[in-house]
């Protein structure tokens, strides 16, 4: 891990917790790029959790229950912490949400969203990059 975290990083997590999905995928998409091989594999695991919250927006399940499953995979070798973000909080939460998108099917995904998605200023189980 470089020594810095690059402030674009904490844009990419505000903009995550802030349900604008496809932003965050957008910028930590350019870190991503330039990134060592250890950091590219952890950006990349919080793109397509990123991703995967964007495809739910669009009731895709097919898109959010890969790309939730793909993002959980590459960050279990961060955890329990990594660039002091507890990624094992995000992964037990975004896990929960593959799990209740395998368990609905791609027939109730909407209702899964729904569900999700409270509106902005009401409790949400939507997972939050979290700093520790």
């Amino acid at each position: 891990m470089s020594s810095e975290i690059p402030p674009e990083f904490w844009q990419g997590v505000n903009q995550f917790n802030q349900r604008n999905f496809y932003a965050c995928h957008d910028t930590l998409e350019l870190l991503w790029m330039e990134a060592s091989q250890a950091e590219k594999n952890f950006y990349q695991g919080v793109l397509q959790i990123s991703v995967a919250l964007y495809h739910l927006t669009n009731h895709n399940w097919r898109g959010a229950a890969i790309l939730l499953g793909e993002g959980i995979s590459r960050l279990r070798h961060y955890q329990p912490t990594y660039f002091s973000i507890n990624v094992e909080q995000l992964i037990d939460d975004s896990a929960a949400i593959l799990s209740q998108l395998q368990a609905a099917g791609p027939e109730k995904v909407a209702d899964v969203a729904a569900e999700l998605f409270a509106p902005v200023g009401q409790p949400s189980k939507l997972p939050l990059i979290v700093q520790v």
